[in-house]
């Protein structure tokens, strides 16, 4: 649903697995920077602050965050928050160009601050992660219920090709292995995933091994999700009985015209 950001070796009490898994997280999608200018030039058109929902680590929310923007991070895991917060205030006031980063730790798919926003961003597959169509249609009406009148919401979708679900057949595949954020780490991210088309729904096990680049003892942690797969006009309805109203539908982050075959549904909406 980040950039990487450098650590020291940790000096005190042994981190926990959700820290863990959260900094690899980091490490997994510290590549991942093809959105960003597009949330960037919605953000700077858009007259009111912004909010980010499924945040994470900040991957996108410190970025805007420092181009000026008042931005609120909201994610329902305290790790990944964490990590926001120590990503932004390792920059010094100087930097901030005037921009605050507000985090909350809830639920999305019941979110209730009680403000509107000119800008609100569900990125990156996020909406999969909803368990079920319920769950993304609350997700989407979080969104809704959030939006200034005349603001603008972006919904950022994998639409994946049979082809690409073929390979969700339980074998486990390497997809890298890197230098990890700890001085002499190195981290290999590992991934097992199963596909049922009667639910359109994917059981994912990712597994983060990770050792002493000068040998040592092999440490790995893992995480389950559950990714709820949505077609172009499932997304389209789920987003209408939410009350948004499409505005444009793209299918990559230059907001290219969608098409038959598109992967990917960059959904800019307004409300209905």
């Amino acid at each position: 649903m980040p950039s990487a950001m450098a650590e020291g070796r940790p000096s005190q009490a042994e981190p926990s697995a959700g820290a863990e898994l959260a900094r690899y997280y980091d490490l997994d999608v510290a590549g991942e920077q093809a959105d960003l200018d597009l949330y960037l030039a919605l953000a700077m058109s858009a007259d009111g602050p912004l909010l980010e929902l499924a945040a994470g680590s900040g991957r996108l929310a410190v970025p805007l965050a420092l181009a000026g923007h008042q931005v609120t991070a909201v994610d329902i895991d305290s790790d990944m928050l964490a990590r926001a917060r120590r990503a932004w205030d390792a920059h010094p006031p100087s930097e901030r160009g005037g921009g605050a980063l507000e985090t909350v730790e809830t639920d999305i798919t019941d979110l209730q601050l009680g403000r509107s926003f000119a800008l609100v961003i569900l990125a990156l597959n996020s909406l999969l992660l909803m368990p079920g169509r319920d769950a993304q249609l609350a997700c989407l009406r979080s969104v809704a219920r959030h939006l200034a009148p005349t603001g603008r919401a972006v919904v950022d979708v994998w639409l994946p090709s049979p082809e690409d679900l073929a390979l969700y057949d339980g074998r486990l595949n390497v997809e890298w292995t890197r230098a990890g954020q700890v001085p002499g780490e190195v981290v290999a991210k590992l991934v097992s995933a199963r596909f049922d088309p009667g639910l359109a729904r994917a059981l994912v096990t990712t597994f983060f091994d990770a050792w002493p680049e000068a040998g040592g003892d092999l440490r790995r942690l893992s995480r389950e999700d559950e990714l709820s797969f949505v077609s172009g006009p499932e997304l389209l309805g789920l987003a209408q009985s939410a009350g948004l109203s499409p505005v444009v539908i793209g299918q990559d982050y230059e907001l290219t015209p969608f098409g038959t075959g598109s992967e990917r549904m960059v959904l800019v909406c307004g409300l209905l």
